[in-house]
């Protein structure tokens, strides 16, 4: 799908996909030390339609989880629609409201000799003690935020026209957290500083830096060579302060430092890397990367300056703009950096400010 369509989602508030189970699959196998003994809370998850529900009870016993939480709001698109993932039909499944699903324990109910989505659905259909009714099931209700509490882990694909909020609260709550976003997040004033403080991180990432999701909004999804009602969003990741062996992977750098190569930005003494695999390792100044730089940081071998973009280039100390070089330029904005070239302001899209911890300066 085009990021277009996603905007268009967003702004009309229709930005409820369902991730894929293989990206699920793919990205939380990194994780499981991190899950033993722990609550695991979905708190944007209808748990007869959401793929990290279905994950979470298949993996239960094998994760040693003490207690699965998942939720929905009463607003969910997709409830009474019967799309019902790979459980079957719910007859008794209840229609259009708010509600939880607590598990603490997945046994062999069916008596097949097997744990599996067979015993989830048992146990849905069987147990009245596992589901509840809610109020709203909105994530901001005190309802919601009493479970956050008794929360450990929060894991879950929330609104993209909400994130700012959704992860605004997660850090209040003080709560780790796994959570899909797109990486437009990175720019939010109220998402980098937390990035550049080390209090978020990304994930492994979507293969690609692209993901396919169920949309229950006809008007948004298209279908292309995939099943119905399915999307292709490019562009999102995983948001985590959950520690995992990527993060401290090091970048491996080849590049020398030449003035000819690198050029240095005319309002921030700085130079230019316009790919990330061209970090000079000789370099011990400030450096200019593109954000993509963060899905291969290690807070170890960088440190982090800034965002050059907006307010918080502002708050960099970048030098704004002259009437003259905006006639030169007209696509320059005060908060960016910019390089002159052949007597040519150059402005590089967004570019955060860097800085190698330990070069290898002979």
């Amino acid at each position: 799908m085009a990021n277009k369509n996603l905007n268009a989602a967003k702004t009309a508030k229709k930005d409820e996909f369902y991730t894929e189970m293989p990206d699920i699959e793919r990205e939380l196998q990194h994780y499981w030390p991190h899950f033993r003994g722990k609550v695991i809370f979905c708190n944007c998850d209808d748990p007869y339609e959401s793929n990290f529900f279905k994950y979470f009870a298949l993996h239960f016993n094998h994760l040693g989880l003490k207690k699965l939480i998942c939720t929905c709001y009463n607003g969910s698109p997709v409830q009474g629609k019967e799309l019902l993932i790979d459980f079957g039909d719910f007859s008794d499944a209840p229609k259009k409201v708010a509600y939880k699903v607590v598990i603490t324990e997945v046994k062999d109910l069916n008596g097949d000799g097997t744990v599996d989505l067979s015993d989830v659905r048992y146990l849905l259909q069987n147990d009245k003690n596992v589901i509840s009714i809610l109020k709203t099931g909105d994530f901001r209700d005190p309802e919601c935020i009493e479970l956050l509490k008794e929360a450990d882990i929060v894991i879950t694909n929330p609104p993209f026209s909400l994130f700012r909020e959704y992860i605004a609260q997660l850090i209040e709550y003080k709560k780790r957290f796994l959570i899909v976003g797109h990486q437009n997040a990175i720019h939010y004033k109220e998402i980098f500083p937390r990035i550049k403080n080390g209090e978020v991180w990304l994930g492994y990432g979507f293969k690609g830096a692209a993901a396919h999701f169920f949309s229950p909004y006809e008007d948004i999804a298209t279908s292309g060579d995939h099943k119905k009602n399915m999307i292709r969003v490019s562009g999102v990741t995983w948001f985590t302060n959950i520690d995992h062996n990527k993060r401290h992977e090091e970048i491996d750098l080849v590049c020398h430092y030449t003035p000819e190569d690198y050029p240095s930005y005319a309002n921030y003494d700085a130079i230019e890397v316009s790919k990330v695999q061209d970090i000079p390792c000789d370099y011990k100044g400030a450096m200019g990367v593109p954000t993509t730089f963060l899905d291969k940081y290690n807070p170890e071998q960088f440190e982090i300056i800034g965002l050059a973009e907006g307010d918080l280039g502002k708050e960099l100390g970048l030098k704004p703009f002259d009437r003259e070089l905006k006639k030169l330029n007209k696509s320059l904005r005060d908060g960016q950096l910019f390089f002159m070239k052949n007597g040519f302001p150059q402005k590089p899209y967004s570019r955060i400010l860097i800085r190698n911890k330990n070069p290898k300066i002979e």
